[in-house]
């Protein structure tokens, strides 16, 4: 049986794509570039970064900038390939075990979130990563129906449990990844592909979410048996029925050892408005990497008190925080924009 590993497991590298244009963030293309540098050279201390860039030209100009913040480039590695946008959690491929513990990467079809026209080019990241890393690439299907789904939609414990949102995938009307799909259907693709034998729906996701409804912005596990909750006290704010909500059926969940699910909640940074719109500014939205955890920060009262708390339940990783103020303008921070590469072979996991 397949299984997908844990984003808190050994991990080989973390896959980012380096933007080189600036429409996602508007108004911000240079800054946005210096917080990848930022975000690039915080995980080099770690582990490796397999980097995603256009062409040959771009690769030389994100090489001087590199250079520049002194970062090892023995530590990145390069595939040209031109993409429309640099949200690898959303378009590349997710990395499962097989029945021999080896790596194959599995390809959902991508359509920009229900949402935009241009999505064609990030449709091949997929097979330049898996070729890059020397791993199969597996075909997502169901009914003869090629699976449209982003890894933002799921987390997953690493021992069977993945938790998602009825808003992302199940909505009848708005940004319908696979029309007819039920919940059934969704958890027979889990099983088959992610060695998923149970899953939580969670309800809504928070406003703002250009996604509609993904997970990682609202809850992520931490370890096998435990997950961090967005929290919004302000009862005037959409978000706090949302997550009260969220918070109820995650109470009344078992895990397979008859446990129940730990929850921990973790505040929301103060509201972020830009022009006419609500920016979906979320802690959740971290990234685990080797030894260290990295987290968006927002120059929010907010900021100190998360990272003590995340270091206090990881107390084993460094938690690092990154400025996102600049990122969250393209809707999205940390967790969005990567994608963690498991280590090429590994025993089971025993936590």
């Amino acid at each position: 049986m397949k299984r997908i590993p844990a984003e808190f497991e050994k991990q080989e590298a973390i896959l980012l794509a380096f933007p080189h244009e600036g429409a996602d963030w508007p108004g911000k293309f240079n800054a946005i570039q210096w917080a990848f540098i930022d975000f690039i050279k915080k995980i080099s201390f770690f582990e490796k970064v397999i980097l995603i860039v256009q062409n040959q030209k771009h690769q030389k100009k994100v090489i001087n900038k590199l250079t520049r913040a002194r970062i090892d480039l023995d530590k990145i590695e390069f595939i040209k390939q031109d993409t429309n946008r640099s949200w690898m959690r959303d378009s590349g491929p997710i990395i499962v075990y097989n029945e021999k513990k080896q790596r194959e990467a599995v390809r959902f079809d991508f359509n920009a979130w229900a949402k935009y026209d241009n999505f064609k080019k990030d449709r091949k990241i997929p097979a330049v990563v898996a070729k890059h890393i020397e791993t199969p690439l597996i075909k997502a299907t169901h009914s003869d129906h090629f699976v449209i789904m982003e890894g933002g939609a799921i987390d997953y414990n690493g021992q069977g449990t993945l938790i998602t949102t009825e808003e992302c995938l199940l909505h009848p009307m708005v940004q319908v990844r696979n029309p007819d799909f039920s919940q059934k259907d969704y958890e027979d693709v889990f099983q088959n592909y992610l060695g998923i034998d149970q899953v939580i729906w969670l309800g809504e996701g928070i406003e703002g979410d250009d996604t509609h409804g993904h997970i990682d912005d609202i809850c992520r596990f931490i370890n096998p048996h435990t997950v961090v909750l967005a929290e919004e006290k302000n009862s005037q704010d959409y978000n706090h029925r949302v997550m009260e909500e969220n918070r109820e059926r995650l109470e009344n969940i078992r895990l397979h050892n008859g446990n129940h699910l730990d929850v921990i909640r973790i505040p929301m940074p103060g509201r972020i408005d830009f022009e006419d719109m609500r920016l979906p500014a979320s802690y959740i939205n971290f990234l685990i990497i080797n030894d260290a955890l990295l987290v968006p920060t927002f120059n929010d009262p907010n900021d100190y008190r998360v990272l003590g708390i995340l270091k206090e339940l990881m107390p084993n990783h460094q938690v690092i925080g990154i400025h996102a103020l600049d990122l969250i303008w393209g809707l999205g921070t940390l967790h969005c924009l990567s994608h963690e590469i498991p280590a090429s072979m590994i025993s089971d996991f025993g936590l």
